[in-house]
């Protein structure tokens, strides 16, 4: 079965979308190429700053004969109907078929469809793929009405198997498909002809092209981490800049250089931002000190002086990279020692707004720092020092470091607060701030941190509930989503409990003091609760047990709210758990009925002296036992033993059940019975509404 090999070459296609142009081409191809019938075994796909490459192996020579059976009019049909089916069928009236149905006797034809050449439908499927790829960006050059992401150069496109190669036949906009390709721009830019795949990626990496860019960045990474162990230092982590860089070169070959001294000074943060955002160099570190030292480039070629020419260039220019830094730095650190501190910066943010209908950064400032205040005692901080974090975790928006590299405000904040001589716990809030930005970041351990990044989300979720901006569908351009789960995990992961329900009070009528409306915080709650499910299933808790938790008072308490929930599920999981839910309902449907029927509350006066089986008596104790067990343990939120003690009951609640009938003749017993029946749904209900679960 022969094997398929097309290659797009073009002029350099944007790193950050070549993985998704390659998976488009294989995709597109593919999915025309079987829906046209032509099957395959394998396929690759590779891809390089010049070129996309797709390999397909073991494809079928042509796609199969087909034969499509059509049933057509009655044979009595009027003649016109009878002929307008031969026309759409393709066929003459000595084609047809007459066979007997129970409505009569039917015209059927059978239309058979000759097997296509493989180089036909490839042909016929390339170019569709290539007039209709879904580039974010593309573009025209000269006269020709094709868009590519860059101009587009050669088509290579060969079918072949033992026989030879054979280039299909294809031309678009004077561009015609064959089976050349070229190396690399500068080492080896000649046409290479090539006769299949294997053949195509000995050649390329002959003529220093890297096809695989997995290959690439396994390259860069090696060489780069041997040349910073050789020097004592490690490379700085980043995967995003590594597939970016192994997107920009077709033969990587990696370099060091140094940073100048001048420069060492520079928070390590400052250092690796700005050689990755303007030099897309990788940042390599003393791993004593955690100071960036060096840095490492990655040329697309080799040089007579190993890169020395290379280096020195890529070091002037990161001087004056570098120097810029410096001098924010320096323009910084005069503001915040020349006396009014972090203050000058804070007043500038009175001129910058937050959202217009809630007013300044400043008036957000003054916010945080109120609720702030008020949750510091709830999670252990001093209020005095938690206020004074909340007035300056956000004044290095007005820095001139975190005007050039937004990326970096709240730590920036962190070593400004340092310099102005504000104490640890000020700084660290300012960098903690923001904290959790996404679900794998961590989250703010200090109190001090704890309290000021919850006023911020805390404040974030009142604000836009009170002017009507809460998230809708998948929409949610203010991240609410994201500040509900920040509330969440801090709570829950430091071991906070607090009464969310009050904290909400407080902060929306702070935010209406502004006159911005009242948010409903009772909706706030229910929204944090939709994202603790999902917080919650993602750690294997089914939703109707968090519902049945939920549903108990005090579920405002987020951090106990998880304890009950984590608590009911282990105990879910075990066979008296599991099975007590079972006899749990059993007892509430029937004295559900009964109250019903009866129109009264069967709530209380369930006495052991009117139970006529063993049964009855050895339930009373178990009841008595688990209460005992229970109150003590719920005061204590000691969740874990309330539901063990719960647990307990599935046998003597069983064994009532199949030795006793509740509703007795004698109506003193029947009331008795159904009583006891109200201490299982009261004891059972004070650990979880247990109604709520499925099952």
């Amino acid at each position: 079965m022969p094997d398929l090999l097309i290659e797009l070459f073009s002029e350099e296609i944007p790193a950050r979308m070549q993985k998704r142009a390659g998976e488009d081409l294989q995709k597109l191809v593919t999915n025309g190429l079987v829906e046209a019938g032509l099957t395959y075994g394998s396929a690759a796909v590779f891809t390089t700053p010049r070129r996309l490459t797709l390999a397909l192996g073991d494809m079928l020579a042509a796609s199969p004969r087909q034969v499509e059976e059509r049933k057509g009019p009655k044979a009595d049909a009027p003649e016109k109907a009878i002929e307008g089916f031969l026309r759409g069928a393709g066929l003459t009236r000595d084609q047809l078929e007459e066979r007997d149905t129970p409505k009569g006797k039917v015209f059927f034809a059978k239309i058979e469809k000759p097997g296509r050449p493989a180089a036909e439908i490839v042909a016929e499927v390339l170019e569709q793929t290539i007039r209709n790829f879904p580039w974010p960006k593309s573009m025209r050059w000269g006269t020709g009405s094709l868009k590519w992401v860059r101009p587009l150069h050669s088509i290579l496109c060969v079918i072949s198997d033992e026989a030879g190669a054979e280039v299909v036949p294809l031309t678009i906009d004077g561009i015609a498909a064959g089976n050349t390709t070229r190396g690399h721009r500068f080492l080896a830019p000649d046409e290479i002809e090539v006769s299949g795949f294997e053949d195509y990626q000995t050649k390329l990496a002959r003529a220093h092209v890297v096809l695989d860019p997995a290959a690439r960045a396994d390259t860069i990474w090696h060489d780069a981490t041997n040349m910073a162990f050789a020097a004592g230092l490690e490379v700085v982590e980043d995967a995003g800049l590594l597939a970016e860089v192994a997107g920009l070169v077709e033969y990587p070959v990696v370099l060091m250089g140094r940073i100048g001294k001048d420069f060492l000074g520079l928070p390590p943060e400052v250092l690796q931002t700005s050689m990755k955002e303007h030099q897309k160099f990788f940042s390599v570190r003393n791993s004593k000190s955690g100071q960036i030292e060096r840095f490492v480039t990655v040329a697309n070629r080799t040089t007579a002086d190993d890169g020395a020419t290379i280096l020195a260039g890529n070091e002037k220019v990161l001087g004056a990279r570098l120097s810029d830094a410096k001098f924010f730095w320096d323009n910084d650190l005069r503001t915040v020692t020349s006396g009014a501190g972090m203050e000058t910066w804070v007043k500038a943010l009175e001129n910058v707004t937050f959202h217009n209908k809630l007013g300044t950064q400043a008036e957000l400032i003054d916010r945080m720092a109120t609720l702030s205040r008020e949750l510091a005692p709830l999670v252990g901080a001093d209020a005095d020092e938690a206020e004074q974090a909340a007035r300056v975790a956000k004044a290095d928006l007005s820095s001139e470091m975190v005007y050039e590299f937004p990326e970096l405000q709240g730590l920036m904040g962190s070593y400004y607060a340092r310099k102005a001589g504000l104490s640890d716990a000020v700084a660290d809030a300012a960098k903690n701030h923001y904290a959790p930005l996404g679900p794998s970041d961590d989250v703010p351990t200090e109190p001090v941190s704890i309290a000021v990044a919850l006023a911020e989300k805390i404040d974030k979720l009142t604000g836009f509930w009170a002017i009507d901006e809460k998230p809708t569908g998948s929409k949610d351009p203010f991240a609410l989503r994201r500040a509900a789960l920040g509330v969440i995990r801090i709570l829950v992961e430091n071991d906070v409990s607090l009464p969310l329900d009050n904290v909400l009070e407080q902060s929306a009528e702070i935010v209406g003091e502004r006159d911005a409306g009242k948010a409903d915080t009772g909706d706030i709650l229910g929204f944090i609760h939709d994202r603790l499910k999902v917080y919650l299933r993602d750690q294997g808790i089914r939703h109707d047990i968090i519902d049945a938790c939920i549903a108990m008072d005090g579920s405002d308490d987020l951090t106990l709210l998880v304890k009950r929930a984590r608590a009911l599920s282990e105990t879910l999981k075990t066979d008296d758990g599991e099975n007590l839910i079972q006899g749990f309902k059993r007892a509430n449907n029937i004295l559900s009925q009964a109250e019903e029927a009866d129109g009264v509350e069967y709530s209380f006066g369930a006495d052991p002296k009117f139970a006529e089986t063993e049964a009855e008596k050895n339930l009373f104790a178990a009841l008595d036992k688990a209460e005992a067990k229970i109150t003590p343990a719920m005061a204590a939120q000691d969740f874990s033993t309330a539901m063990a003690a719960m647990a307990e009951l599935r046998g003597p609640i069983d064994a009532f059940f199949e030795a006793v009938q509740v509703n007795a003749d004698n109506p003193t017993v029947r009331r008795n019975r159904l009583n006891l029946l109200s201490r299982i749904r009261t004891i059972c209900s004070a650990v979880a509404d247990l109604t709520k679960l499925d099952g």
